[in-house]
């Protein structure tokens, strides 16, 4: 059985810790285990209860109310709250289907809010934050690589199949290559780029996980791309700038990257962008797109 400290469910769930505090000496439906020096701790159950009632109570439903339900009182009106409910509802019930292998969930989840909202939003609004959610549970080591595997190659079909329905762009169109480094082979966040590139218009050579520097160097010869995307997951700054910044100076070509940031002042480098959201990233494709 996992334990959380209270900042981890703070980052998990969204409800604050003044508001857990406040529910701990209020109700009784929800105590915080205690380590031998009076430390609060939560237990893989009471994540999942609080996440099912951050999920209630976006929806405005009185947390009274919510301590009188049955655990299957509570399941059942999640379930119908989702059909309706927020952005940060459904990451937050993607995270449970996550950590209970529910693939029948999950992707109810995101095909309803594909139908409601359309793939891009989801993909920048819920599956995005989700991810974000996920990399949060990575680094405590909270999930196993299992459950990191199911939800990730599940998203990955679903993008897959969303830019495949997507026209190639004409041979006129900026153009952009795609890759992760040497080392590098967490795929989402370019694939989701992937997407968002092709909708945009743009020509997209996508060269896929782990790949030698020498080969990007070559490819940008050949193609002589608008920018070079990449993402790292590597935590050390150093490590991603040295990267970085050896990318950008021998492709001769502006770089795009997101995930791992590092200290830079952009007038230093404007062959460098650091991209903070998918947001960013169409701002700068639709810079480059001609006027119509």
């Amino acid at each position: 059985m996992s334990s959380y400290s209270m900042a981890q469910v703070v980052s998990l769930t969204g409800i604050n810790s003044h508001t857990l505090r406040k529910w701990e000496s209020r109700y009784d439906f929800l105590v915080p285990e205690r380590t031998d020096t009076n430390i609060r701790y939560y237990t893989d159950a009471q994540l999942k209860k609080l996440l099912n009632i951050s999920i209630l109570r976006s929806q405005g439903v009185r947390l009274s109310a919510i301590g009188k339900m049955t655990d299957e009182e509570i399941h059942k009106m999640v379930e119908d709250a989702l059909i309706e409910s927020n952005q940060d509802a459904n990451v937050n019930a993607l995270v449970l289907s996550m950590i209970n292998l529910d693939e029948q969930e999950f992707d109810n989840i995101i095909k309803s809010q594909i139908l409601k909202n359309g793939i891009l939003t989801t993909f920048t609004e819920v599956i995005y934050p989700f991810l974000h959610k996920v990399g949060v549970l990575w680094g405590i080591n909270k999930i196993m690589p299992a459950q990191e595997h199911f939800v990730s190659n599940l998203i990955r079909q679903k993008i897959c199949s969303a830019i495949d329905l997507l026209p190639i762009a004409p041979k006129n169109a900026p153009k952009i290559i795609l890759f992760l480094a040497e080392g590098e082979n967490h795929e989402i966040g370019l694939l989701l780029a992937h997407f968002i590139a092709k909708q945009l218009g743009w020509r997209v050579f996508y060269l896929g996980q782990n790949v030698p520097h020498d080969n990007v160097k070559t490819m940008a010869d050949l193609v002589k791309p608008n920018y070079l995307l990449t993402f790292f997951v590597t935590t050390t700054p150093s490590v991603v700038e040295e990267k970085v910044f050896k990318l950008s100076s021998e492709a001769k070509t502006p770089l795009l990257f997101s995930g791992s940031p590092i200290n830079f002042e952009p007038n230093d480098n404007n062959m460098v962008t650091y991209l903070e959201s998918p947001t960013d990233l169409i701002k700068v494709l639709e810079t480059e797109l001609p006027l119509v």
